[in-house]
């Protein structure tokens, strides 16, 4: 079966630094396995902002500075990026939530399945989840639940449960 796996925003801002969570921290070994465990095609996602990041509408309605480019917060956190190193995983740089670019590349590889897992459930998670449902309405496209965490538990499982309702599977 051809698959793809996509490792949305597990970058070092969203783990441990400015806007980390316990839960975050905790799924890390979870994505580590996944990414170990999967012989498919990778994809990582890496949440990328410039040092005008306040002055954006994001900046405004999220007062946070969080993944500037080139700085520490920004990479992918170290265990998460070496594991998919090693299986010429593709990084591809998103300006915001969903990445267009991220479901127009899946959408050219004629993909079985498509399997998401990141960061945050709530937020980009879910954004990319439906852009590439909405390109590749026939492809199932999956969420692992226990390599997700949203910005609260409880927001995490408002937006599991609003993916089921859009015909994503989520993996418990």
């Amino acid at each position: 079966m051809k698959e793809a796996l996509v490792v949305i925003d597990m970058q070092n801002d969203f783990i441990d630094g400015s806007l980390g969570t316990a839960e975050a921290q905790q799924i890390v070994s979870n994505v580590i396995s996944k990414i170990n465990a999967f012989s498919g095609d990778l994809y990582y996602t890496r949440d990328t902002h410039n040092e005008n990041y306040l002055d954006t509408l994001e900046g405004k309605k999220l007062p946070v500075v969080h993944c500037i480019k080139n700085t520490f917060g920004w990479e992918i956190q170290k265990d998460v990026w070496n594991v998919g190193a090693d299986k010429n995983a593709i990084i591809i740089d998103k300006p915001t939530f969903g990445s267009t670019k991220l479901a127009q590349m899946l959408s050219q590889k004629q993909y079985e399945r498509i399997t998401l897992i990141g960061l945050c459930t709530d937020i980009c998670v879910i954004s990319n989840a439906l852009n590439i449902k909405a390109l590749l309405w026939e492809t199932p496209i999956v969420v692992d639940a226990n390599c997700c965490a949203g910005v609260t538990p409880e927001s995490h499982t408002q937006a599991l449960n609003a993916m089921k309702m859009c015909q994503i599977d989520v993996l418990n």
